[in-house]
């Protein structure tokens, strides 16, 4: 097993399957900027690896992720030091104003997400408990999404922070145009069969038996040639991207970062995000996130 700081890395089956699994979870797995350089690095390793064929992506303890790390005492020791990460003294990390947040939200947000959907290797989201906003850019990575019974995803910095998403806009492709509509001006949830339905999930799996039944998924995949595995992953991507994936992600990162800038210039502090006094609710006090229900206009918890 690779040692990392902030997730595990394991060569399962001779080889023919990788397990990288986020390992943070007295943070509930909050991408840190450290644990995202360290994706990027156990991504990169697995594609090298000719014996890998299938890459599982999950985490430890009660979820898979809650999201980006919003200012917890380690990220902001990444960022200010005393032990600041080289990634912050380049990339935009010296720049002023809206250049800085751009360029360092491109690299490290957007760009390496959309990376990882074009590895070449066959990649699986294994998603479990309360899956958040940033988490659902990880998964959205993944070529094939397995879930717990209980997993819920929400994307709440609509409602919580007065964005319109996150960085890798997915959501119309996952979830259809009304429905991604519906869900970011909510904030409520699907929970797995909901995902299911929608075609963003391929199995549901009792919670107890997810890694094991993840598992046995993935050595079916692994099954298949290489070549055919990388063909058909490869042919699915590009009639997406010839519908327009690819240059709408583009576009929708622009708009991503002029929110982040209309909140910079309103708010007093320079926050690019709301403040509470925008009668966005502050997220650490916000109302619960409740499923979305058909017939009821709040939704249900």
């Amino acid at each position: 097993m690779t040692e990392y700081e902030f997730l595990t890395y394991e060569r399962l089956d001779d080889g023919r399957i990788a397990r990288i699994l986020l390992d943070r979870p007295e943070a509930r797995n909050a991408q840190n900027r450290g644990m995202l350089i360290e994706l990027d690095d156990a991504f990169v390793r697995a594609q090298a690896d000719d014996e890998v064929r299938v890459v599982i992506l999950g985490g430890t303890g009660p979820l898979f992720t809650s999201g980006h790390d919003l200012g917890s005492a380690l990220s902001q020791e990444e960022r200010l030091g005393p032990n600041q990460l080289e990634s912050w003294r380049s990339n935009g990390g010296t720049k002023e104003g809206a250049e800085m947040l751009m360029r360092q939200e491109w690299h490290y947000y957007f760009t390496n997400t959309r990376r990882w959907r074009d590895l070449r290797k066959i990649t699986i989201g294994q998603a479990h408990g309360e899956v958040y906003a940033a988490g659902l850019m990880l998964l959205w990575a993944c070529d094939l999404i397995v879930a717990g019974q209980t997993t819920r995803f929400a994307d709440v910095v609509g409602t919580r922070m007065g964005m319109c998403g996150v960085e890798y806009f997915a959501h119309p492709w996952e979830f259809g145009p009304r429905k991604a509509k519906e869900l970011l001006l909510t904030g409520d949830a699907l929970d797995a069969e909901d995902a299911y339905a929608l075609g963003m999930v391929s199995k549901i799996f009792p919670d107890g038996e997810l890694a094991d039944r993840t598992l046995e998924f993935a050595r079916r995949i692994a099954d298949v040639p290489s070549m055919t595995a990388l063909l058909i992953k490869e042919a699915v991507n590009q009639t997406q991207d010839n519908m327009g994936f690819y240059n709408s992600l583009n576009a929708c990162f622009t708009l991503h970062e002029l929110n982040h800038s209309h909140w910079a210039q309103v708010n007093d502090n320079r926050m690019p995000i709301s403040w509470p006094d925008s009668r966005i609710p502050d997220w650490k006090s916000a109302a619960p996130i409740v499923r979305a229900d058909k017939h009821q206009p709040r939704g249900t918890s």
